[in-house]
């Protein structure tokens, strides 16, 4: 009995082990790479294949993961460094550069670390670039220092596995002693457009008022134009109707004359005439003016009826 026993144990320790054993490999040979990952496996010291994300298999204890690479895009905060621009002024950049790992086994391969690559990369291409520009070029043409900082990057960052996507810069600092006299500078120039702006101005205020007063004044001299047009107008009808009324007049007054007792009238007119006439040489002068001939009166209005008779003899 004791033997069967002592049988029995030994299967079960063997069973117990073995089942450890079954549970240590598994683990060991199954690997969970998880989305947007890259594992780099080396079998004996020597690179082997990248684990794609989802469920792999690997020999345990041949088979080991060497490297872990996070496919995302990653942001990198290069350090501020002072450049040298090409009028010899210094600036402080400091940026922030994208990049992605396309290639899992350069990335572990191509170089000891990728990171601190890129980023020296970045930095003394940074440093050329700046050197090559003016100081006012620097603030006007970010997009061209970050497209020549990527291409030069890209172009080495090939051989680590690695794509640079694109580097921004954060921030341009000058000396204190530049920003003052860009400031003045700055306030100069405003002050000047100011002034350009209030001149021009003026300017348009006074060509505005001569305009004005052109108009003004050629509406005047046609509105003047027109009333002495007007007025010559009125003068010119009122001299024909006034001329049209007395030629109505005379024509009446002689055919009045051509009929029965019209001489008589007509000498009775001229005498009250005659007689209105003096009376109102009397009232305006202080002189007393008489006839020639007072007794006379009659012969004087015999020959002005004569005068008369003579001009209707005449037509």
């Amino acid at each position: 009995m004791s033997n069967i026993a002592d049988f029995l144990t030994g299967t079960l320790t063997f069973a117990i082990v073995f089942l450890i054993l079954a549970i240590i490999f598994a683990y060991k040979s199954i690997k969970v790479v998880p989305q947007q990952s890259a594992w780099v496996i080396e079998r004996l010291g020597k690179f082997h294949a990248v684990l794609n994300p989802g469920l792999n298999f690997i020999i345990p204890f041949v088979d080991r993961v060497a490297y872990r690479h996070s496919l995302k895009e990653i942001p990198l905060d290069t350090p501020a460094q002072v450049c040298i621009t090409r009028d010899n002024t210094q600036l402080s950049v400091d940026g922030v550069l994208f990049f992605q790992v396309t290639d899992p086994m350069r990335a572990s391969y191509g170089t000891s670390n990728y990171i601190i690559a890129i980023t020296q990369l970045a930095q003394t291409t940074l440093r050329s670039v700046i050197g090559r520009m003016e100081l006012d070029k620097t603030f006007e043409e970010r997009d061209v220092i970050n497209s020549e900082v990527v291409s030069a990057i890209d172009a080495a960052a090939l051989n680590w596995g690695v794509k640079v996507l694109r580097y921004e810069i954060k921030d341009l600092t000058p000396p204190a002693v530049i920003l003052q006299a860009m400031q003045q500078q700055i306030t100069a120039e405003r002050e000047k457009r100011a002034l350009i702006a209030e001149s021009e101005g003026r300017k348009q205020e006074q060509i505005n008022l001569a305009t004005g007063e052109k108009e003004a004044a050629i509406a005047k001299s046609e509105g003047e134009k027109q009333a002495e047009i007007n007025k010559a107008e009125g003068q010119a009808a009122a001299t024909l109707a006034i001329a049209s009324a007395t030629a109505e007049a005379i024509r009446k007054v002689a055919d009045a004359s051509q009929a029965q007792g019209g001489m008589t009238a007509v000498n009775l007119q001229v005498a009250e005439k005659y007689v209105e006439a003096f009376q109102q040489l009397a009232r305006t002068n202080n002189t007393l003016i008489v006839p020639a001939n007072m007794g006379d009166m009659t012969s004087l209005i015999s020959s002005a009826m004569k005068i008369v008779q003579g001009n209707q003899q005449a037509k």
